[in-house]
């Protein structure tokens, strides 16, 4: 005999993105799949139904777990679903290590900590979520579902969870990173959850001024020797300079530094800047690559050897036109950072960990909050 999907219980599980930004992605793919990965997981027999939604457009610092836990609760009776589990970007720590999830059964509800779960992060949710809602139903005594996995279990299948901690009797758990490799892997999650994509597509005026600044170089033939002149070490040393004045001037004309303040811990602060500053130096140097291998093929189109022959007075190769590009790169990414400051202020606030859009940043013709 084959059951209907109206006699079977349903169990309706929440899925909240705490702010409505990177999160909200993932909550949107998560949807989709969700339901047969709780069937095959927790419990074929329950009709599974996933509610998506958005939290806070910034998830509260200054009450740290307990507040998104409680943020999280009244969402879920609001919104009258049997389970809820929140996805922030926002790094969470207890006894001073990363934590990757927190669940409360008493509440009903759960939280993610995504940049915890390292690089591998929509493959990571979807061994860890499944586990989760199990264990939310199991601790909260609901009978419709068999006994969920224990939190030994779950520690196994994620390589991000190292260890629990809390009150297992109680339903209270966090499952915990690793010191060391947990610091590494919420630092290397921080940044891909800041996109550093969107910050290189955003920066095109400073792409555009550094190509005008290495166009006019080229013409120079004090610049051919200044290149031939320099040796490894130097204009190894004129790049860094380089590319550290632009993340620099980035960070100073579009005040993204993260102060300590009533809300953001010492800690926290130098966490969030240490991310940016990471955000932004990968994205010089992706824009610095792009500049170098352009203005190669711009110097070996335009320039001719014998006329760079002339002018160095000996026969010349690629390795001289490499390093005509490399202090043409350098020079160009020094002139760049002005047309950095031409940049949309938003476009260029987005590559601070801390920064946030505005809600109507969100809103599509409906009025409806949507993922970017």
């Amino acid at each position: 005999m084959v059951t209907s999907d109206q006699d079977r219980p349903e169990i309706v599980v929440g899925l909240v993105a705490a702010p409505p930004d990177y999160p909200a992605q993932l909550v949107a793919r998560l949807t989709a799949e969700l339901a047969d990965r709780l069937a095959e997981r927790v419990n074929p027999d329950v009709r599974w139904t996933i509610r998506e939604g958005w939290g806070e457009m910034t998830p509260r610092r200054d009450g740290g777990v307990e507040a998104l836990l409680d943020d999280l609760a009244r969402r879920r009776a609001d919104a009258h679903w049997d389970v809820a589990i929140c996805l922030t970007d926002l790094p969470l720590r207890t006894e001073r290590v990363p934590l990757v999830a927190q669940t409360s059964a008493r509440r009903r509800v759960a939280i993610v900590s995504l940049p915890a779960l390292g690089l591998r992060q929509l493959r990571a949710l979807r061994a860890v979520i499944p586990g989760l809602v199990s264990r939310l139903l199991t601790d909260a005594s609901q009978e419709r579902v068999p006994p969920g996995r224990t939190p030994a279990e779950l520690t196994d299948q994620v390589a991000a969870i190292h260890g629990v901690v809390g009150e297992a009797d109680a339903g209270e758990l966090g499952y915990v990173a690793s010191w060391l490799t947990g610091r590494m892997r919420l630092v290397t999650g921080m940044v891909r959850a800041n996109r550093p994509g969107r910050a290189l597509l955003g920066l095109s005026k400073l792409l555009a001024g550094a190509f005008a600044t290495a166009a006019f170089a080229l013409t120079t033939d004090t610049i051919w020797e200044m290149g031939d002149a320099l040796g490894g070490l130097h204009l190894t040393v004129i790049m860094l300079l380089g590319l550290i004045a632009l993340v620099t001037w980035l960070i100073v004309a579009h005040d993204l530094w993260e102060k300590p303040d009533r809300e953001t811990s010492a800690e926290l602060a130098r966490l969030f800047n240490l991310v940016t500053i990471l955000t932004l130096a990968l994205t010089a140097a992706v824009s610095y690559v792009v500049l170098f291998a352009g203005t190669v093929f711009v110097a070996a189109l335009l320039i001719d050897t014998s006329v760079l022959e002339r002018s160095l007075q000996r026969p010349v190769d690629l390795i001289d036109y490499l390093n005509l590009a490399w202090i043409i790169s350098s020079l160009a990414t020094v002139g760049g950072t002005i047309g950095s400051g031409l940049e949309d202020e938003d476009t260029v606030r987005a590559a601070a960990y801390a920064h946030h859009p505005e809600p109507g940043d969100w809103r599509d013709k409906k009025g409806r909050v949507t993922p970017p």
